[in-house]
């Protein structure tokens, strides 16, 4: 998607990680939350988006994993200033992601069935509604997961040219005035 799309990739996971492994001012608290399964406090982790979005040169952001919770969307669209113009759902049994997960060979420290069984909990609790707010304002794609890399992402093409055209809608109509920074959020487990 990033490089057929021209969006600059933001993983949640990545820039937690990232801090964990620089020894930042809440690395060993993000690293607790992490191996509990649990969601890492709003203000930290839109601290770390925001400081990335800061240093880079794009304006087209694909958001991985954030927001997890209502909380979360909240801080953000307050920090930041803006929600995200669509939402990618990608919807997948919760067999198939947990195969998926334990399969990756990351050598994370979340990556075993106890800790994914209580991811997939907390999912359900808190990025549902998530989805639900998405979906009432008419931002949501809703994915079919299944499949190999290449059949799901010809299933995200129609999401991004929807996208596309929203987007020129959008110039036309403002008379060259649009918004200059684009996200998009993808949520998955």
């Amino acid at each position: 998607m990033v490089e057929t799309f021209g969006f600059t990739h933001l993983s949640a996971g990545d820039l937690l990680r990232k801090a964990i492994s620089s020894n930042s001012e809440n690395g060993a608290m993000i690293l607790n939350t992490i191996k509990e399964g649990k969601i890492v406090p709003s203000e930290v982790t839109v601290k770390l988006i925001l400081k990335a979005i800061e240093s880079s040169e794009n304006d087209r952001f694909l958001f991985d994993g954030f927001p997890r919770s209502e909380e979360n969307r909240m801080a953000y669209e307050r920090v930041v200033g803006i929600e995200p113009d669509f939402v990618l759902f990608f919807d997948c049994p919760e067999e198939e992601m947990v195969k998926r997960v334990l399969n990756r060979n990351q050598g994370r420290v979340d990556d075993n069935i106890d800790t994914v069984k209580e991811r997939l909990k907390v999912f359900t609790a808190l990025n549902l509604p998530v989805i639900e707010y998405y979906s009432e304002k008419g931002k949501l794609y809703k994915i079919d997961a299944t499949g190999t890399e290449d059949e799901i992402f010809e299933r995200v093409r129609p999401a991004f040219a929807a996208w596309r055209l929203q987007k020129l809608s959008l110039i036309l109509s403002k008379s060259g005035d649009p918004r200059t920074h684009t996200s998009l959020q993808v949520n998955k487990i």
